[in-house]
């Protein structure tokens, strides 16, 4: 069977549809574009105003008080070690997108995750959808946002917020399901209303699993930076991107390093934190 006829009208009909949605919905993607960027450039802004050695000293001292002094003394010498690469801008760009990306899928996420741990049928639909976005390669998700957004840090954001957000989701409704029964039954047995059984137990309960999410979440972001560089992201992945089309090894080494050394510092952190929110609920 001659299944050319079929393939060749379903490109055509893609691309049709992406034509469409452009030329009729220029206006919103516009001002998505013009949110995203806006809100990348912000929190850069925000990273660059400080010296590499404040940056440095300020995720040492958060090291020092999440783990230890030697893991804060590891930490802040790791960073400063991205500026004496000649890699500090970069590394900073990277943060920042890569921030930018994880904030906006945790404030997509999180609420969905509560609402599918207190839904269950809601929960069972969102599974294949899920499964569905971590089974795609990553890159997939830049086809569409490239036609419809144009090469730069927005494609490059939209994709990683489709990375990054299902681990929030999935983690933050374990949570809420994962609350023991007679704690609820406490609850309910001391009068509390739906919002204080909500917040005085069934949040501090999943607070582990949520922040088990965010730390997932980043490191998922992470996994896309080089990917984005495709698109123009800016940061260690464009720098990869670049030293591998002209063969430069050496600076994609370096940059390969900065981005190890910034995906294990805030790892780390992140890990810590939840560790802690597991003692707070102890």
């Amino acid at each position: 069977m001659d299944t050319s006829v079929i393939t060749d009208l379903f490109d055509t009909s893609t691309d049709n549809a992406l034509g469409w949605i452009g030329d009729n919905g220029e206006w919103l993607f516009d001002f998505i574009r013009f949110v995203l960027e806006g809100t990348y450039d912000g929190i850069l802004w925000f990273l660059e105003l400080a010296p590499f050695h404040v940056i440095a000293i300020i995720a040492g001292l958060l090291g020092w008080r999440l783990l230890n002094p030697v893991a804060g003394l590891l930490a802040g010498i790791a960073l400063a070690f991205c500026a004496f690469m000649g890699l500090w801008a970069e590394t900073m760009s990277t943060l920042a997108l890569v921030a930018t990306a994880t904030i906006l899928a945790l404030a997509v996420g999180i609420p969905i995750g509560i609402v599918a741990g207190f839904v269950k049928t809601f929960d069972r639909a969102l599974e294949p959808a899920l499964d569905l976005i971590q089974t795609l390669p990553p890159y997939i998700y830049l086809l569409p946002a490239i036609a419809l957004l144009g090469y730069g840090p927005a494609t490059a954001l939209v994709a990683t917020f489709i990375v990054a957000m299902p681990p929030s989701i999935r983690l933050t409704s374990l949570g809420i399901r994962m609350t023991p029964r007679e704690f609820i039954e406490l609850g309910q047995a001391s009068g509390l209303s739906p919002w204080q059984m909500f917040t005085k137990i069934r949040l501090p309960f999943a607070m582990l699993s949520i922040m088990a999410g965010i730390n997932q979440s980043l490191m998922m972001a992470f996994g896309m930076v080089v990917i984005a560089g495709i698109v123009g992201s800016g940061g260690l992945g464009e720098t990869i991107y670049g030293a591998v089309r002209t063969l430069d090894i050496a600076t994609s080494i370096n940059a390969a390093i900065a981005i190890v050394i910034l995906t294990m510092v805030l790892d780390r952190l992140t890990q810590s934190a939840a560790h802690r929110a597991k003692a707070g609920v102890r």
